[in-house]
Parts: structure tokens; sequence; C-alpha cells
């Protein structure tokens, strides 16, 4: 699976056929994330990776634009603080897993205790090698127990990515975005790409899908075909009805 240095898709896709398949898929996405929390016998982790503004809160925000609320969770990793540094890496991860029915976006994730200490080398490289065999069991784990984990790279290229960090300069609704480091980061864009390459080679036993982020509309398109199909694999049912006051005619006859 390799990185592309100019990440999309056809150019010769109309934008406003691939965005109405979008919106039609995503009214779909919501459908069956109601009927799967009905349910309560399976969840989903949707992560999502990739460089500083590369989109992760705009996908987020489309991909349940037509969610139910109820049995929807969203989690952005920041750096561990002290307590989560006491505990192993992955105890901060496991620690909010969604409960069977529940959606769970992660917007960065447990692939953030490998990303950031290589570039920035404050963990020795022989612990940090032996955290991706971690991640593979922890993943499978989760699948084995019924939680589908969905890992997307939104992939942008360095020049698009310089567009939209001087856009939070710029623009006074996104300054809020704006943090003098991601700047600093910036100028080991090649470095961390190069440790993600990396990351989507080893820790690839439960897939990932790289999603190419310099175009928003092209994004979301990709994020939500494969958490569509996801949602359609899965054996969800309306729950039966559990009662021991009314059978079937006593109930028919209440509504009449």
């Amino acid at each position: 699976m390799k990185i592309s240095d100019h990440p999309t898709f056809n150019t010769e896709w109309d934008k406003k056929e691939i965005q109405k398949k979008t919106k039609k898929m995503l009214k779909e996405i919501g459908e069956l994330q109601h009927k799967m929390y009905a349910q309560g016998k399976y969840s989903i982790i949707v992560v999502l990776q990739g460089t500083d503004a590369s989109g992760k809160d705009g996908v987020t925000k489309g991909l349940l634009k037509y969610c139910n609320p109820v049995g929807i969770e969203v989690h952005s990793f920041k750096k561990p603080t002290d307590l989560e540094y006491s505990h192993d890496f992955l105890w901060r991860i496991h620690n909010v897993c969604p409960a069977n029915g529940v959606m769970q976006v992660f917007i960065r994730s447990h692939y953030e205790d490998i990303l950031v200490p290589s570039v920035e080398k404050y963990i020795p490289a022989d612990i940090i090698e032996k955290r991706y065999e971690a991640i593979n069991t922890f993943e499978k784990m989760l699948e084995d127990h019924g939680t589908k984990v969905l890992k997307f790279f939104l992939n942008v290229s360095k020049e698009t990515q310089k567009e939209r960090l001087m856009e939070r300069i710029e623009m006074e609704e996104k300054h809020w975005k704006h943090k003098d480091g991601d700047w600093d980061t910036r100028e080991k864009f090649d470095q961390y790409l190069k440790v993600y390459q990396k990351i989507l080679t080893r820790c690839n036993d439960v897939p990932w899908h790289i999603a190419p982020a310099d175009k928003n509309w092209q994004k979301l398109y990709a994020v939500a075909v494969v958490v569509l199909e996801t949602l359609k694999e899965l054996d969800l049912q309306w729950p039966v009805l559990v009662t021991e006051r009314f059978n079937k005619k006593e109930a028919k006859g209440n509504k009449q």
C-alpha cells in the first residue's frame, strides 16, 4: 500500500454527481447506524489518521450528518495525560472503545503512540518496535468481540496542507484551529509520512484505507463507501418484541 504524493481520485469525476451519491450513502449510513444501535450486537470504530490539516474533523462532521446522536461517540486523542502515561499505551484507547451498538469515531488514535515518538525520538526504538505487534493483537481482539475497526489514512499533499494552515491564520472563523506548533511539525512532513508508510505496511492485519484528502468531497465519499459497505455486511436486525403484557393480536387491537 503506497502513499501517493498527489492524493486525488479520477480527475474526470463530476463533483456534483459524487456529492449526490455521497448524500444518499450518508442517509443510508444513518438508517443502518440506528438499527445497529437498536440491536445492540455490533459496534464500529472509525479511526481517522492523517497529518495536520488533513480534514479529520470535517470528515467526522460529514459522516455523522444523518446519524442518530444516541449511539454515536467521538473521541479526539491529544497528548497523553500524566494518568495515561502511567498506564500501558493502549490503556487510554481501550478505555473509550465503544459498547455494543455504538459507532465510535477516533480522531487520531493509538497510532499516535508510534508516529510521534518515532519522529521526535523521545521513546527508545526497541519499545516502539514492540508496539506494532501489540496494536495488531489489540485490533484483532476487538474484531473477535464484534467491533469492526475501520482505519482511514487521510492523505493530504504537502502543498494543500500549507494552504489549509494558512487559512487558519487568514480566516477569522478558523483562528481557533491555529497552533504555532503545526508549522514546526510541517517541517518534518516527510519524516512523518515515512513512519505512516511503515504503519500502513506493518499494521494492516485489520486493513487500512487510504482516502485522498486534497479534495474534501472526494475524501468524504471514500470514507462513506467503506462505512456503508461495512454496515451492510453486518447481520443487522430490528430486535423482536419482548413483552408479557401484550400479544400481537392485542397490540393490533389497541392501535385501532
